[in-house]
Protein backbone atom coordinates (compact mmCIF):
# COMPACT_ATOMS: atom_id res chain seq x y z
CA UNK A 1 0.00 0.00 0.00
CA UNK A 2 1.37 3.62 -1.24
CA UNK A 3 1.92 5.95 1.98
CA UNK A 4 0.09 8.96 1.43
CA UNK A 5 2.00 11.62 3.64
CA UNK A 6 -1.02 13.79 3.04
CA UNK A 7 -3.10 11.72 5.15
CA UNK A 8 -0.69 10.84 7.41
CA UNK A 9 0.39 14.93 8.10
CA UNK A 10 -3.73 15.15 8.55
CA UNK A 11 -4.51 12.25 10.82
CA UNK A 12 -1.87 13.30 13.04
CA UNK A 13 -3.03 17.17 13.20
CA UNK A 14 -6.39 15.58 13.82
CA UNK A 15 -4.82 14.61 16.88
CA UNK A 16 -2.44 17.69 17.98
CA UNK A 17 -4.61 20.67 16.47
CA UNK A 18 -7.41 22.36 18.99
CA UNK A 19 -11.06 21.85 17.74
CA UNK A 20 -11.26 25.11 16.33
CA UNK A 21 -7.93 24.75 14.07
CA UNK A 22 -8.96 21.29 13.25
CA UNK A 23 -12.02 23.08 11.62
CA UNK A 24 -10.03 25.28 10.02
CA UNK A 25 -7.72 22.01 8.79
CA UNK A 26 -10.74 20.16 7.45
CA UNK A 27 -12.55 23.18 5.19
CA UNK A 28 -9.12 24.30 4.10
CA UNK A 29 -7.80 20.98 2.81
CA UNK A 30 -11.32 20.17 1.00
CA UNK A 31 -11.57 23.82 -0.81
CA UNK A 32 -8.02 22.70 -2.18
CA UNK A 33 -8.72 19.53 -2.73
CA UNK A 34 -11.77 20.71 -5.25
CA UNK A 35 -9.44 23.32 -6.73
CA UNK A 36 -8.06 26.94 -6.04
CA UNK A 37 -5.96 29.42 -7.62
CA UNK A 38 -2.30 29.40 -6.95
CA UNK A 39 -2.79 32.88 -5.22
CA UNK A 40 -5.70 31.20 -3.25
CA UNK A 41 -3.19 28.38 -2.26
CA UNK A 42 -0.90 30.97 -1.21
CA UNK A 43 -3.10 32.58 0.80
CA UNK A 44 -4.52 29.47 2.72
CA UNK A 45 -0.78 28.72 3.46
CA UNK A 46 -0.58 32.76 4.74
CA UNK A 47 -4.01 32.04 7.06
CA UNK A 48 -2.77 28.54 8.83
CA UNK A 49 -0.98 31.28 11.33
CA UNK A 50 -4.46 31.86 12.99
CA UNK A 51 -4.91 28.35 13.70
CA UNK A 52 -1.80 27.33 15.09
CA UNK A 53 1.13 29.21 16.40
CA UNK A 54 4.63 29.45 15.70
CA UNK A 55 7.20 27.64 17.76
CA UNK A 56 4.65 25.54 19.20
CA UNK A 57 6.29 21.67 18.51
CA UNK A 58 4.26 18.85 16.91
CA UNK A 59 5.67 16.78 19.27
CA UNK A 60 5.52 13.45 18.28
CA UNK A 61 5.59 10.36 19.84
CA UNK A 62 7.98 7.09 18.65
CA UNK A 63 4.89 5.78 17.97
CA UNK A 64 3.23 8.39 15.65
CA UNK A 65 7.28 8.83 14.34
CA UNK A 66 7.96 5.45 12.98
CA UNK A 67 5.43 4.67 10.06
CA UNK A 68 6.50 8.39 8.96
CA UNK A 69 10.24 7.60 9.18
CA UNK A 70 9.11 4.06 7.22
CA UNK A 71 6.64 5.97 4.86
CA UNK A 72 9.04 8.07 3.64
CA UNK A 73 13.07 6.82 4.29
CA UNK A 74 14.95 9.63 5.39
CA UNK A 75 12.71 11.93 6.57
CA UNK A 76 12.14 13.08 9.70
CA UNK A 77 9.52 15.32 10.84
CA UNK A 78 10.58 15.24 14.62
CA UNK A 79 11.56 18.67 14.81
CA UNK A 80 8.93 20.08 12.97
CA UNK A 81 6.28 22.64 14.66
CA UNK A 82 2.40 22.12 14.84
CA UNK A 83 2.08 25.32 11.95
CA UNK A 84 4.82 23.99 9.96
CA UNK A 85 2.92 20.88 9.62
CA UNK A 86 -0.64 22.26 8.94
CA UNK A 87 1.16 24.10 6.51
CA UNK A 88 2.59 21.18 5.09
CA UNK A 89 -0.62 19.38 4.88
CA UNK A 90 -2.45 22.42 3.03
CA UNK A 91 0.26 22.50 0.34
CA UNK A 92 -0.21 17.98 -0.18
CA UNK A 93 -3.67 18.74 -0.17
CA UNK A 94 -3.49 20.16 -4.19
CA UNK A 95 -4.82 17.65 -6.02
CA UNK A 96 -2.64 18.27 -9.23
CA UNK A 97 0.68 17.77 -7.09
CA UNK A 98 2.00 15.40 -10.07
CA UNK A 99 1.04 18.30 -12.89
CA UNK A 100 3.12 20.24 -14.65
CA UNK A 101 1.39 23.28 -13.67
CA UNK A 102 2.13 22.48 -9.74
CA UNK A 103 6.47 24.26 -10.02
CA UNK A 104 4.67 27.24 -10.56
CA UNK A 105 2.06 27.08 -7.72
CA UNK A 106 4.35 25.96 -5.97
CA UNK A 107 7.07 29.05 -6.94
CA UNK A 108 3.63 31.65 -6.43
CA UNK A 109 3.78 30.49 -2.87
CA UNK A 110 7.24 31.90 -2.09
CA UNK A 111 7.07 34.75 -4.29
CA UNK A 112 4.84 36.55 -0.99
CA UNK A 113 5.96 33.55 2.08
CA UNK A 114 7.48 35.24 4.74
CA UNK A 115 9.98 32.79 6.75
CA UNK A 116 8.02 30.65 8.34
CA UNK A 117 6.02 30.09 5.41
CA UNK A 118 9.47 29.82 3.49
CA UNK A 119 10.69 27.13 6.21
CA UNK A 120 7.74 24.71 5.33
CA UNK A 121 7.81 24.92 2.09
CA UNK A 122 11.45 23.99 1.80
CA UNK A 123 10.32 20.78 4.61
CA UNK A 124 7.32 19.97 1.88
CA UNK A 125 9.98 19.15 -0.96
CA UNK A 126 10.71 15.52 0.11
CA UNK A 127 6.94 15.03 0.26
CA UNK A 128 6.26 16.40 -3.19
CA UNK A 129 6.24 14.36 -6.59
CA UNK A 130 8.72 13.99 -9.09
CA UNK A 131 10.94 15.70 -7.21
CA UNK A 132 13.13 16.54 -9.66
CA UNK A 133 11.27 19.89 -10.43
CA UNK A 134 12.01 21.34 -7.57
CA UNK A 135 15.98 21.05 -7.72
CA UNK A 136 16.63 24.84 -8.74
CA UNK A 137 14.27 25.87 -5.40
CA UNK A 138 15.73 23.42 -2.82
CA UNK A 139 19.17 25.20 -3.82
CA UNK A 140 18.20 28.47 -3.40
CA UNK A 141 17.49 27.57 -0.06
CA UNK A 142 20.61 26.33 0.52
CA UNK A 143 21.86 29.18 -0.44
CA UNK A 144 20.10 31.69 1.92
CA UNK A 145 22.40 33.55 4.60
CA UNK A 146 19.50 32.91 7.00
CA UNK A 147 20.33 29.55 8.58
CA UNK A 148 16.46 28.15 9.33
CA UNK A 149 16.10 28.58 5.23
CA UNK A 150 19.31 26.46 4.69
CA UNK A 151 18.28 24.25 7.39
CA UNK A 152 14.77 23.38 6.33
CA UNK A 153 16.34 22.37 3.11
CA UNK A 154 19.45 20.24 4.52
CA UNK A 155 18.57 18.23 7.21
CA UNK A 156 15.98 15.33 8.22
CA UNK A 157 15.54 15.15 4.78
CA UNK A 158 16.25 12.91 1.71
CA UNK A 159 15.22 15.67 -0.85
CA UNK A 160 19.03 16.71 -1.08
CA UNK A 161 20.96 13.22 -1.33
CA UNK A 162 18.08 12.13 -4.04
CA UNK A 163 18.60 14.90 -6.12
CA UNK A 164 21.59 16.70 -5.86
CA UNK A 165 24.54 16.17 -8.27
CA UNK A 166 27.50 16.29 -6.68
CA UNK A 167 28.39 19.88 -6.62
CA UNK A 168 25.34 20.81 -5.15
CA UNK A 169 25.94 18.07 -2.75
CA UNK A 170 29.44 19.11 -1.78
CA UNK A 171 28.30 22.62 -1.07
CA UNK A 172 25.84 21.62 0.63
CA UNK A 173 27.40 19.45 3.11
CA UNK A 174 30.69 22.16 3.38
CA UNK A 175 28.34 25.36 4.42
CA UNK A 176 26.75 22.58 7.25
CA UNK A 177 30.53 22.15 8.28
CA UNK A 178 31.00 26.44 7.95
CA UNK A 179 27.73 27.22 9.84
CA UNK A 180 28.25 24.41 12.76
CA UNK A 181 24.77 22.96 11.91
CA UNK A 182 24.28 19.86 12.49
CA UNK A 183 25.60 17.43 9.92
CA UNK A 184 24.82 13.99 11.24
CA UNK A 185 21.34 15.36 10.31
CA UNK A 186 21.96 15.18 6.82
CA UNK A 187 20.35 12.42 5.44
CA UNK A 188 22.43 9.98 3.27
CA UNK A 189 25.29 11.24 4.27
CA UNK A 190 27.33 8.49 4.91
CA UNK A 191 26.09 7.20 1.13
CA UNK A 192 27.48 10.13 -0.10
CA UNK A 193 31.06 10.26 0.82
CA UNK A 194 34.02 10.88 -1.76
CA UNK A 195 37.54 11.78 -1.95
CA UNK A 196 36.30 15.02 -3.22
CA UNK A 197 34.47 15.92 -0.15
CA UNK A 198 37.19 14.42 2.39
CA UNK A 199 39.45 16.86 0.36
CA UNK A 200 37.15 19.95 0.51
CA UNK A 201 36.87 19.49 4.32
CA UNK A 202 40.69 18.61 4.67
CA UNK A 203 41.25 22.51 3.00
CA UNK A 204 38.45 23.41 5.25
CA UNK A 205 40.25 22.38 8.85
CA UNK A 206 43.94 23.82 7.31
CA UNK A 207 41.89 27.01 6.81
CA UNK A 208 40.61 27.61 10.14
CA UNK A 209 44.07 26.53 11.58
CA UNK A 210 45.49 28.92 9.49
CA UNK A 211 43.44 31.33 11.15
CA UNK A 212 43.91 30.31 14.43
CA UNK A 213 40.09 28.99 14.68
CA UNK A 214 39.24 25.64 16.25
CA UNK A 215 38.03 23.53 13.66
CA UNK A 216 34.59 21.95 13.59
CA UNK A 217 34.28 18.45 15.25
CA UNK A 218 31.97 17.64 12.74
CA UNK A 219 34.60 18.23 9.81
CA UNK A 220 35.84 15.05 10.70
CA UNK A 221 32.24 13.46 9.60
CA UNK A 222 33.47 14.04 6.05
CA UNK A 223 35.83 11.77 5.75
CA UNK A 224 35.02 8.11 6.22
CA UNK A 225 36.99 5.83 4.28
CA UNK A 226 38.53 8.65 2.37
CA UNK A 227 40.80 10.06 4.63
CA UNK A 228 43.89 8.40 3.78
CA UNK A 229 47.11 9.78 4.98
CA UNK A 230 46.59 13.82 4.87
CA UNK A 231 43.23 12.71 6.89
CA UNK A 232 45.08 10.45 9.44
CA UNK A 233 47.68 13.06 9.74
CA UNK A 234 44.89 15.98 10.26
CA UNK A 235 43.44 13.44 13.23
CA UNK A 236 46.72 12.95 14.87
CA UNK A 237 46.91 16.95 14.94
CA UNK A 238 43.45 17.00 16.25
CA UNK A 239 44.36 14.56 19.13
CA UNK A 240 47.22 16.41 20.48
CA UNK A 241 45.81 20.07 20.36
CA UNK A 242 41.98 20.10 20.14
CA UNK A 243 39.84 20.20 22.99
CA UNK A 244 37.36 17.23 24.28
CA UNK A 245 35.10 17.41 21.79
CA UNK A 246 37.97 17.61 18.88
CA UNK A 247 39.22 15.11 20.04
CA UNK A 248 36.16 12.33 20.18
CA UNK A 249 35.48 13.95 16.89
CA UNK A 250 38.80 12.77 15.57
CA UNK A 251 38.15 9.21 17.20
CA UNK A 252 34.91 8.34 15.17
CA UNK A 253 36.83 9.78 12.40
CA UNK A 254 39.77 7.63 12.77
CA UNK A 255 37.32 4.24 13.47
CA UNK A 256 35.55 5.42 10.57
CA UNK A 257 38.67 5.70 8.48
CA UNK A 258 39.09 1.84 9.80
CA UNK A 259 42.42 3.00 11.51
CA UNK A 260 41.37 3.14 14.83
CA UNK A 261 43.97 0.36 16.59
CA UNK A 262 45.95 0.63 19.73
CA UNK A 263 48.91 -0.21 17.22
CA UNK A 264 48.80 3.68 16.64
CA UNK A 265 51.42 4.83 19.15
CA UNK A 266 49.90 7.91 19.16
CA UNK A 267 46.55 6.64 19.60
CA UNK A 268 46.82 4.82 22.51
CA UNK A 269 46.26 7.49 24.85
CA UNK A 270 43.46 8.70 23.50
CA UNK A 271 41.94 5.45 22.69
CA UNK A 272 42.44 4.25 26.91
CA UNK A 273 40.63 7.85 27.91
CA UNK A 274 38.13 7.98 25.48
CA UNK A 275 36.86 3.94 25.38
CA UNK A 276 33.32 3.94 27.17
CA UNK A 277 32.46 6.57 24.36
CA UNK A 278 34.19 4.58 21.57
CA UNK A 279 32.33 1.61 22.45
CA UNK A 280 28.96 3.81 22.92
CA UNK A 281 29.60 4.92 19.43
CA UNK A 282 30.95 1.36 17.80
CA UNK A 283 27.19 0.17 19.28
CA UNK A 284 25.76 2.74 16.51
CA UNK A 285 28.54 1.04 14.09
CA UNK A 286 30.64 4.62 13.86
CA UNK A 287 27.63 6.01 11.54
CA UNK A 288 27.03 9.83 10.91
CA UNK A 289 24.84 9.40 13.63
CA UNK A 290 27.29 8.82 16.63
CA UNK A 291 28.32 12.64 15.85
CA UNK A 292 24.83 13.30 17.75
CA UNK A 293 27.32 12.16 20.93
CA UNK A 294 29.65 15.14 20.42
CA UNK A 295 27.21 18.40 21.24
CA UNK A 296 24.18 19.35 23.13
CA UNK A 297 23.52 21.55 20.81
CA UNK A 298 23.06 18.19 18.27
CA UNK A 299 21.30 16.44 20.78
CA UNK A 300 18.82 13.44 18.85
CA UNK A 301 15.01 14.60 19.63
CA UNK A 302 13.91 11.78 17.83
Amino acid sequence: MRFDAAEALSALLGAHLSHEANTFRSSAMNEIRNGVSMQRLAQLLALASRHARAGVPLALTPDELHPLNIGVPGWNPAQWSLLETLRIALLLASPDRESDAFPAAFQHCFQFADHGESCALYRALPLLPRGERFVWRAREGCRSNMRSLFEAVALDSPYPAQHFDDVAWRQLVIKAVFIDAPLWRVDGLDRRLSPELARMALDLADERRSAGRAVSPQTWLCLGPYAGERGLRALQKELAEGDEQGKRGALLAIARAGALTTERHWLRTAFNTHTPFIEQARQDGFTQRTFRFLSPLQEDRS
